[in-house]
């Protein structure tokens, strides 16, 4: 990835660094920040580097998320990790799942890596150019809720279902349908592989029957993850449909200091910015 933008809130003593795939081969290459699907927010509170005792929550301890890569050839780009000391959750070696890879960032989060489909077996190397941020994976309660709020409020389609039964659990990818994207559900291997954005709703059955359950949102202590964000046209309007619609807020635009963005909470409390694209100026 490459850094695309760089925020500094030197009074708040915070930084934003902003990171996106930006090489020749790139879905989003050459576009403005708002204007791209798959885009990394880094957040760095200063000192933190400087405190042995500090440590985020990676959102698997008690089981939660990452955020996956697609790559053009997997064994390679594994293997390329591996020879830059890259840690991992779980190799391909690893396990039944032998099309999957998780590596470990510096803060333990876990980086999902899938193949893309037009992978070349007789490769000897790993083409970097062609990667994509192809989705954040978020583990939900009830999935019904969860999935009026993103199909019926957020606006996104149903774009590809898992189902495995004999596990326990469900996956769902939603994004912003493309023209063209018309899945059956019945196409071989994963239409969505070369995709950017995409939001995976993962639900592992029964958690829904339970009061006292819940996940922990990234933002309460101790932090970790901390939103999704979706570029709008007006934000203003859109913030007035949400309120239409009675969402709960963390943040409205008339809140604090800050009046260009808003953050709504989902049916599991977490985060979700808005911000208007600034591209449109």
């Amino acid at each position: 990835m490459k850094l695309i933008r760089k925020l500094d809130f030197e009074e708040a003593k915070f930084s934003l660094y902003f990171l996106a795939f930006d090489n020749p081969g790139a879905e989003s290459v050459g576009k403005q920040w708002t204007d791209r699907e798959g885009i990394l927010e880094l957040t760095h509170n200063y000192g933190t580097e400087n405190d042995d005792n500090y440590k985020v929550n990676n959102g698997n301890v008690e089981p939660h998320r990452d955020i996956c890569i697609s790559v053009d050839h997997l064994e390679k780009a594994c293997e390329r990790l591996e020879s830059n000391s890259v840690s991992f959750q779980k190799r391909l070696s690893d396990g039944r799942m032998k099309h999957i890879a998780f590596a470990l960032d510096p803060d333990g989060y876990w980086v999902e890596i899938i193949g893309q489909e037009k992978s070349d077996p007789a490769s000897t190397s790993t083409n970097m150019d062609v990667y994509r941020f192809n989705h954040t994976m978020l583990r939900v309660k009830d999935v019904e809720k969860s999935m009026q709020f993103y199909r019926s409020v957020l606006g996104m389609s149903l774009l590809r279902t898992i189902e495995q039964p004999n596990a326990g659990f469900s996956l769902y990818f939603l994004g912003y349908r493309r023209e063209g994207e018309d899945y059956t559900g019945e196409e071989e291997g994963n239409p969505l592989v070369d995709r950017e954005g995409l939001v995976e709703l993962t639900w592992n059955y029964g958690t829904e029957k339970d009061e006292g359950f819940k996940y922990h949102n990234g933002n309460d202590q101790p932090q970790g993850f901390g939103h999704l964000c979706i570029s709008v046209d007006d934000l203003d309007a859109a913030c007035a449909r949400f309120e239409d619609l009675k969402v709960d807020w963390k943040k409205r635009l008339t809140d604090g200091r800050m009046k260009n963005v808003a953050f709504i909470l989902d049916p599991d409390n977490y985060w979700i910015e808005y911000v208007f694209f600034f591209f449109l100026l």
